[in-house]
């Protein structure tokens, strides 16, 4: 998923070299997102200044600075200096207002290029740009539509038809004589409106006017946007007052906008996340939000209008110590190893262990209003994607079990393609990570126009499903700053496990089986840290497996899922085949599979499938499968049935938590201690190599996103591999 980052600053003289390095280090910030290309746009020079402070200058004497470069960060850095250091500029020229924008680019539309990367102009003269997260599904008809009023395209991409559209508008506007206050203009925010008014798909835009000097406009539909506001004359510890947001009260100031609020929170606390449909225009120090509908009205000259509206800030929860590393190597690393404590804060004041007088129970005051409704429900659907689907899947047994009630699974993009009955009798619970999940967001529309209830599972407080749901829980994992998620996936089936509690705390028969749960809830932090201790012993597995071209791993019943995410795992951060399989379905195909040279992960830990999964190891060895054999303390010897087998062994726990406890081997088998690789040559190698995740959060990322390496071969990519460590 593509990066934005934006910068403005308000009567705070900021060198160039000082601007230049903020967008930069935003930029850095989300690299997490994967990217093969990046670029930022400054100013040339500064802008002559009037006796009320406003700076006006004619658009033919403002140029924009715009650098793009295919590969890493580090790339767009040097080329920018290089460029630099040819053509004179100087980095130690002074702005008291100037706005900036940054851009990581993730291909959809044209290959990895400087020609495609963002931001993305209107043409030569640069009378518009953009920078541009999502993607825009109607732009072929736009396109066509300005190539016969005669623009000319330089990229394959999506974005560009955007600052060309603003072009062709702005053009038109004052070709008719639009008038605003006496003056023959048109306003940036018209502009934009309009702009939005022709565009279909998912996007979250900024853009920036050489025609609208230090002013910066963002809008957002589907994609994660949020503005970040420093006001230098507040105290470090005051909170920022609400009524001074859209005032221009002349005050020095800082600006920030970013996909992601880590790339703000060293920057400030003080943020807006932008809803859907929002128009967010900084000038003068002030900040103008609209609310834009996709009617049009006819007034003002033709262009479409919109309304103002008021909003206050939120302070962002989360401390600057979250996004740095440690004494780890990587994130993904530390939030692995982070998994005690995340699940101990996920528990924290829900669970009510009572004495021989109370009964132990539950407490999720986000359901507390709603439990009755979903209990008389005549199904609950978990819908996710990727990971959260994972753990929904792991879920879905014991809430069954508990509450009575049929549970069905649905991937977000699916249940949209199909437009899968969902009826006024269901509860819909949307589980994500970040809570800004795309197909996600969707499917929740979806779901709420079709009148079901609708509950929130995510790890972002503010988030636009947090917002939309009618309830729901947040799991308190804290930031996951590493693309491929691990603590988050965990605490995710811990509140699942919590919410079949509550809702099935109204039956006698099923008091000891919650009582058990509950008892293994408290436990469950310290039994992740007995696993951990494992790190070692999956190092030495992984050697092992370098080499290997595919892995398959089977899983039954609540593990099920753990092979699925297993797997996902493997795909994401070590880029090899692998497939997580539901055992029960092993000889309807994937046992043609087996040989001597696949390596093969079995689940079977103790539950009620235990004894179905010996089979499985039985039939397996039969056909002299390469296995690798997760079981419970103790019973290596039952499930490895000659000493070719490797085994696991890990701690026993209540068998609905197991997947907690099952999925932190998986995760720490894709972790060593090597040295990162350039992002060029291969985004994250797998196991003996070191598992490249970059900095950045992902606290407002899209659930599943993967890193990607090149378009190089597998071979070219192992030849590089061997090189790069050699």
């Amino acid at each position: 998923m593509c990066g934005i980052f934006a910068y403005l600053n308000y009567r705070v003289n900021r060198e160039r070299r000082y601007i230049l390095e903020v967008l930069f280090n935003g930029l850095r910030r989300l690299e997490y997102r994967g990217y093969d290309s990046a670029g930022i746009c400054i100013d040339s020079c500064d802008l002559p200044t009037v006796a009320n402070g406003e700076r006006r200058i004619s658009s033919q004497y403002l140029n924009l600075l715009v650098f793009r470069q295919a590969g890493n960060i580090d790339s767009l850095v040097r080329s920018v200096y290089e460029e630099v250091n040819e053509t004179d500029l100087n980095l130690e020229e002074s702005f008291p207002v100037h706005a900036g924008i940054a851009h990581t680019r993730w291909a959809t539309h044209g290959e990895p290029a400087p020609r495609n990367s963002h931001p993305q102009s209107s043409g030569h003269a640069n009378d518009f740009l953009v920078v541009h997260n999502g993607v825009i599904t109607n732009y072929e008809v736009l396109k066509e539509t300005l190539v016969r009023h005669g623009f000319t395209f330089e990229s394959e991409t999506d974005t560009e038809i955007i600052p060309k559209l603003a072009k062709f508008v702005y053009d038109n506007a004052n070709e008719e004589g639009f008038y605003v206050s006496g003056e023959q203009t048109v306003t940036f925010s018209q502009v934009v409106i309009e702009v939005m008014r022709h565009l279909e798909g998912a996007y979250a835009l900024i853009f920036k006017s050489r025609h609208y000097p230090n002013e910066l406009i963002a809008c957002k539909r589907g994609s994660p946007l949020l503005l970040g506001v420093k006001d230098l004359n507040e105290e470090a510890n005051r909170a920022f007052p609400d009524d001074k947001l859209l005032t221009k009260d002349g005050k020095p100031k800082e600006f920030f906008f970013s996909s992601d609020a880590q790339a703000l929170v060293e920057h400030t606390r003080k943020v807006l996340v932008i809803e859907d449909g929002e128009v967010v225009h900084l000038k003068d120090g002030g900040v103008s939000i609209l609310k834009f509908g996709c009617e049009k009205t006819k007034n003002s000259g033709g262009l479409a209008r919109a309304a103002s509206v008021q909003r206050a800030l939120s302070v962002l929860e989360m401390e600057v110590e979250q996004i740095n590393k440690g004494k780890y190597e990587h994130y993904m690393q530390k939030e692995i190893h982070e998994q005690p404590e995340s699940l101990t804060t996920t528990m924290r004041g829900r669970l009510i262990r009572g004495d021989s007088s109370k009964a132990k129970s539950v407490l999720l005051g986000g359901l507390k209003d709603h439990l009755k409704t979903i209990r008389r429900s005549r199904r609950i659907v978990f819908i996710g994607c990727g990971t959260s689907y994972n753990a929904a899947l792991a879920a879905r047994p014991i809430l069954e079990e508990l509450s009575g009630i049929p549970v069905s699974m649905e991937i977000a993009s699916d249940l949209l393609d199909r437009q899968a009955p969902i009826y006024r009798e269901d509860t819909a619970v949307f589980v994500s990570q970040s809570g800004e999940t795309a197909d996600t967001l969707l499917a929740l529309q979806y779901a709420l126009e079709n009148g079901a209830l609708c509950v929130g599972i995510t790890n972002t407080v503010g988030s636009a499903i947090a917002r939309h749901t009618h309830c729901g829980v947040h799991i308190n994992a804290g930031c996951e700053i590493g693309v491929a998620s691990t603590k988050a996936y965990t605490s995710q089936i811990a509140v699942m496990a919590m919410m079949a509690l509550v809702i099935g705390d109204d039956t006698i028969s099923s008091q000891a089986r919650r009582n058990a749960i509950i008892d293994g809830l408290v436990d469950l932090p310290n039994k992740v840290r007995e696993v951990l201790k494992l790190d070692q012993e999956m190092k030495n597995l992984a050697k092992l497996l370098i080499a290997e071209q595919s892995l398959l791993v089977f899983g039954r019943g609540y593990n099920y899922a753990t092979a699925l995410e297993g797997a996902l795992k493997v795909k994401e951060v070590a880029l090899m085949h692998s497939e997580g399989i539901l055992a029960g379905e092993m000889k309807h195909g994937p046992l043609a599979l087996v040989d001597e040279n696949l390596p093969i992960v079995v689940i079977a830990t103790r539950d009620g499938c235990f004894s179905k999964q010996q089979s499985v190891i039985q039939q397996l060895h039969a056909r002299k499968g390469r296995l690798i054999v997760m079981c419970s303390k103790g019973d290596a010897s039952s499930v490895c049935p000659s000493e070719s087998c490797r085994v696991i062994e890990v701690p026993q726990v209540e068998d609905c938590l197991q997947p907690v406890i099952n999925v932190i081997p998986l995760q720490a088998m894709l972790i060593d201690f090597n040295d990162p690789m350039p992002f060029d040559e291969l985004v994250v190698v797998f196991l003996t190599y070191k598992s490249y995740v970059t900095g950045g959060i992902s606290s407002y990322s899209f659930t599943g996103t993967q890193r990607r390496s090149t378009s190089k071969s597998r071979k070219e990519r192992d030849d590089s591999m061997k090189k790069s460590l050699n």
